[in-house]
């Protein structure tokens, strides 16, 4: 088993206190899940603090807050949700944030998250492996707490994995956006720990997340899961983003819409705080704004 893998299997008791006390906490307060038509819709999106929602927000405030942070530094797409969640909760704990970017043109994001406090440094080389370095680097040098690229951490998983306590055992699939795939990861440990067997069905929207699967979930080839890929590019609005009146992020959760069947039930990852969002309703056209 990988160091992440062996991390993230062992009960709770192997957890830091400050973090296992936390996860105890928000253990308590499940989002919720609803019935929309034929499906289940697990809220995660409705977790909440410090101005910003959904299961990233609870990562970030939680690898924030349960330590004595300086400040906080990331690295992230120019059009991820990652740069405001991070600002938000920065701001909420009142110390400095600071983002590593690719070279490019403000977005929505961008904007949303300066107004905030955020300060964004922009490379020219701006390939993820190059702003993550450089986001590392900047954490050392300053002692300020790395929010990792995607949220990519144990405390995500773990997170998560406590939220599955709610599915319900009659749901047909799991059906889960996966982008770095941390909430996939997460969704199948929580399945594991029930003791159950649904089958998931991840709704590839960007980059290939086996390598990442095999870090954080590595006995999750033998699960009866299917991984499939969205017709649409990864910079492509869903043409619908409304499905039984609950309003789906363009270029996650609103990908899956195709793929629900009845009795699925469709984890909510989170909600867009980028002003116009969701202005993006056609495929084709890019949206300003992807998480």
């Amino acid at each position: 088993m990988t160091s992440a893998g062996a991390a993230t299997a062992g009960a709770t008791s192997v957890l830091p206190l400050l973090w296992r006390s936390f996860l105890t906490a928000s253990s308590k307060l499940l989002t919720p899940v609803e019935r929309r038509g034929g499906v289940w819709m697990k809220r995660d999106d409705l977790f909440s603090v410090a101005g910003v929602q959904g299961g990233k927000a609870r990562t970030c405030w939680a690898l924030a807050s349960s330590r004595e942070s300086r400040g906080l530094v990331t690295a992230s797409s120019r059009m991820s949700p990652q740069l405001n969640i991070v600002a938000h909760v920065a701001r909420k704990l009142g110390i400095p944030a600071r983002a590593h970017v690719p070279a490019g043109g403000d977005t929505p994001e961008m904007r949303a998250a300066r107004e905030v406090g955020l300060e964004v440094v922009q490379w020219r080389a701006g390939h993820n492996s190059v702003i993550i370095a450089r986001a590392r680097q900047d954490a050392i040098r300053t002692g300020w707490t790395l929010i990792p690229f995607g949220m990519e951490c144990r405390e995500a998983v773990d997170a998560t994995r406590l939220q599955v306590e709610n599915v319900p055992v009659e749901a047909r699939r799991v059906v889960v956006p996966v982008g770095s795939g941390m909430s996939l990861a997460g969704v199948l440990w929580g399945l594991h720990d029930r003791n159950l067997r649904t089958p998931v069905l991840g709704v590839v929207v960007g980059a290939d997340p086996v390598k990442r699967l095999a870090r954080w979930q590595p006995y999750w080839r033998p699960w009866p899961i299917q991984l499939v890929r969205s017709a649409l590019d990864y910079h492509e609005a869903a043409p619908e983003t409304v499905f039984e009146g609950l309003q789906l992020d363009p270029i996650y959760e609103a990908k899956c819409i195709p793929f629900l069947e009845p009795e699925d039930i469709l984890w909510v990852v989170g909600v867009r705080q980028c002003p116009g969002g969701y202005g993006v309703k056609r495929a084709k056209k890019k949206t300003e704004c992807p998480r």
